[in-house]
């Protein structure tokens, strides 16, 4: 089925029409371009679309949004991104879906994938997602304008970094049913505090449509305070978390050795036994924001129970390989994409449940932590010693503080190794590495140490 015609987005954006043409998908980046895809030549701060619209239409874009005349089918505009915009509204004005936005400090993406899957299979196909972490400005817009017209759900990721972003996105997206996952210190370096994260958090609530439903944490210490913002657009509140009091909540949870779990749930008026292939008790909490969602969609709760049985852990976010390197059988567990103090200390913990011969832990600085950074980098100590990791690995300049408490007195509290960067960190791993190794990768993206993930999956991403 055809996402667009030329003509459809011409009158959606008030742009000029050169050439007739359809797409089934949409990029702003040319190295995404796929046949018959339409490409945005958005212009940036340090680059400009429109020196990459002969790449787009080489990897087979059938035509392109542009703000100045080109020699292959395109619509003209005075401003492509203000189009991208306007063609997001479109897609949410012409659907007849139900749309979940997803937000928190952390947990978004895996949410957001989950809730997907659980949809996709009782939809039968006809749920729409937006892809990787594209949650921002251009992001939530893009992913908007993607969504095929006869979907059943669209699931959208947002995030933020300032007040004002979510209300903006959720504008836009205009969600029945909004999530927070949770709150904690991300980008607390622009907050004076987790008061303030959650009031900017909450702002998705003002972009859910009247009579919508805010699924919100029970357990989280700002709860009240979410809750009260859902009650100010007169919103149905469903709240999840592991505590009994939570009106989606998990009555019993039966670990494996493997991490999975067997849970046994109450949601709202229903119950329901599923199987979680997630390890972590993060993703029980993540897996009953889902079925929440799930609940209050209407949508198959069974179905959703198989999906999260059946679900993969995500890239950068959870997954988990068994490896074989340099002759030493490896256990990998790829946290690459991103990190700040709630998801370390997670992710930490959850190293610490996994049986091994030996925990190592790759750890990279955490960014956006302002004056509070060496506070949160040192109280990792703390979770690295309950975790019983014997051997850390810590990468960037954030992290020298946290090297010198782990090496201070006789002897160390942690065997422990600073490095600058990826690459040097990988070549200490490999000085060190031993048969039997349960190794952990985490770090803020900017650090790149998914290149430390690949390079032990053997040039896999």
């Amino acid at each position: 089925m055809t996402l667009w015609t030329s003509q459809e987005i011409a009158r959606a954006i008030g742009g000029e029409s050169y050439g007739d043409f359809t797409v089934n998908g949409v990029a702003f980046d040319s190295r995404e371009i796929v046949e018959q895809d339409l490409f945005f030549a958005l212009k940036g701060e340090h680059s400009d679309g429109h020196l990459f619209v002969d790449t787009a239409v080489k990897n087979g874009a059938s035509g392109a949004i542009t703000s100045q005349a080109i020699d292959t089918p395109h619509i003209l505009v005075d401003d492509t991104t203000a189009a991208l915009d306007d063609l997001a509204h479109e897609s949410r004005n012409r659907t007849i879906a139900t749309i979940i936005g997803v937000t928190g400090s952390a947990g978004k993406t895996g949410t957001k994938e989950a809730l997907f899957e659980a949809l996709n299979r009782s939809s039968r196909g006809k749920a729409h997602r937006s892809v990787k972490s594209y949650n921002n400005h251009v992001g939530v817009p893009l992913s908007l304008a993607r969504m095929p017209a006869d979907s059943d759900y669209g699931i959208f990721e947002m995030g933020m970094n300032h007040s004002g972003e979510l209300r903006d996105l959720s504008a836009i997206v205009r969600p029945h049913i909004a999530i927070i996952t949770t709150i904690a210190p991300a980008h607390v370096e622009f907050f004076k505090d987790e008061t303030e994260i959650a009031a900017a958090k909450a702002e998705i609530f003002e972009g859910v449509v009247h009579g919508g439903t805010a699924i919100i944490p029970y357990d989280s210490p700002h709860y009240q305070q979410l809750r009260q913002a859902a009650v100010d657009q007169d919103l149905k509140i469903i709240s999840f978390g592991l505590s009994k009091e939570a009106d989606v909540h998990a009555m019993d949870v039966i670990k494996s050795e493997d991490g999975s779990s067997l849970i046994t749930s109450q949601i709202c008026d229903k119950s329901l036994i599923y199987s979680l292939s997630q390890a972590g008790d993060h993703w029980v909490a993540n897996s009953l924001a889902v079925m929440a969602a799930v609940y209050a969609a209407g949508a198959d709760l069974a179905a959703a129970g198989l999906a999260m049985a059946d679900m993969n852990g995500l890239a950068g976010r959870g997954a988990r390989h068994e490896i074989l390197f340099n002759g030493n059988k490896l256990t990998l567990m790829d946290e690459s994409y991103n990190a700040n103090p709630s998801s370390m200390r997670v992710t930490i913990a959850q190293l610490g449940e996994t049986s091994a011969k030996r925990r190592v832990a790759i750890l990279g600085a955490m960014g956006e932590l302002g004056s509070k950074s060496e506070k949160y980098h040192m109280e990792i100590e703390s979770h690295l010693t309950k975790a019983k990791v014997d051997y850390v690995i810590l990468v960037g300049d954030e992290m020298k503080i946290l090297a010198k408490q782990l090496q201070s007195g006789v002897e160390p509290l942690i065997e422990c190794s600073h490095c600058d960067n990826a690459k040097e960190a990988m070549q200490l791993y490999e000085k060190h590495i031993k048969d039997g190794d349960v190794i952990l990768v985490k770090g803020s993206n900017f650090l790149g140490l998914g290149q430390i993930v690949k390079q032990l999956r053997g040039g896999k991403n």
